[in-house]
């Protein structure tokens, strides 16, 4: 990637940036007009935490990308660490199953060493093929089967929710710098987050604004179709404007990649619904104020970046 940089961006990536930063800006004046005349000694609205929490998840992000790429992986492996050890600290283990989670947890620097070095072979077969095989004879080694199936279940598909499906992040910011000549890995990577997010935030304004017919009532009882239609049209719109900003994808592309991810962070959403709801909790952790923890928050990506990922590299990788 060739050009003239600002702070170590692509200029489209910078701007994108500066944008984010504006509405956080609008957001902030907008939460304390809302709040005007309540009293201070009252604690801080779940309103006034989601903003704050926007504004620490953004500043993490800016400082990570300008930090460079080995950083951002680093960054990347700390919120997959978070991640599986949320969802492995929701299910019920037992003994036999923790003296295996040690190799669960080395999986992650292993599978972002491959993404580090953009080895897309080992990359996409090593959690699904190789690290499912190890758990599973270490499973079988411990020399008990009662609960078997359910132990290598459990593991297998936190494995894949988190360190697989999280892990694409990386890969998209270290090979989009190499055929990306736009605004580099960090403006596809930008793309793709601030798509997701959009379309969450999007989602939650059109359902409370307009939701009245239930999509999945047992599983998601806020979901509706107006939320879900509202984000996915707006989510389009958005990645139609954004996306020969940000990425190689003309007007047309962009705004089918906006619908996917859409859909696919829907899919995302309502699956770890349906996860919290079978283990009986609210939020998967108290981490992020207002969000809930970090699996609440990078629900939607389980499904959306690695549907992207495969989608974009199919049609525009050389």
């Amino acid at each position: 990637m060739t050009g003239e940089r600002i702070l170590g961006l692509a200029p489209p990536a910078f701007w994108a940036l500066a944008a984010v930063y504006c509405v956080l800006v609008a957001a902030s004046f907008a939460t304390l007009w809302l709040e005007r005349g309540r009293p201070a000694s009252l604690p801080a609205s779940e309103l006034r935490q989601r903003v704050r929490s926007w504004w620490l998840m953004v500043g993490l992000f800016t400082l990570v990308v300008l930090a460079g790429r080995l950083a951002a992986i680093v960054a990347i492996g700390l919120v997959i660490f978070l991640a599986l050890k949320e969802y492995l600290s929701l299910i019920p283990t037992r003994r036999v199953e923790r003296a295996t989670l040690l190799w669960v947890y080395l999986t992650i620097p292993i599978q972002l060493t491959f993404a580090y070095h953009e080895n897309y072979e080992l990359f996409i077969v090593f959690v699904p093929v190789w690290a499912y095989l190890f758990i599973t004879m270490a499973l079988v080694l411990r020399g008990e089967t009662q609960g078997f199936l359910r132990s290598v279940g459990m593991i297998s598909w936190g494995l894949m929710m988190t360190v697989f499906a999280l892990s694409h992040l990386g890969f998209l910011l270290v090979a989009g710098d190499r055929v990306i000549p736009v605004a580099g890995g960090a403006g596809l990577l930008f793309f793709l987050l601030f798509m997701t997010q959009a379309n969450d935030v999007a989602q939650y304004v059109w359902g409370r604004s307009l939701g009245r017919r239930k999509i999945l009532p047992t599983v998601s009882p806020n979901k509706t179709w107006e939320g879900f239609l509202g984000g996915l049209v707006t989510t389009t719109v958005l990645a139609a404007i954004a996306g020969p900003l940000l990425t190689p994808m003309p007007i047309a592309w962009s705004a089918a990649a906006g619908a996917m991810l859409a859909i696919a962070g829907f899919l995302g959403d309502v699956t770890m619904s349906a996860l919290k709801r079978d283990l009986g909790v609210k939020d998967t952790s108290a981490m992020i104020p207002g969000h809930g923890g970090v699996l609440d928050r990078l629900d939607s990506l389980t499904f959306a970046a690695p549907v992207f990922t495969h989608a974009y590299r199919f049609f525009f990788f050389p």
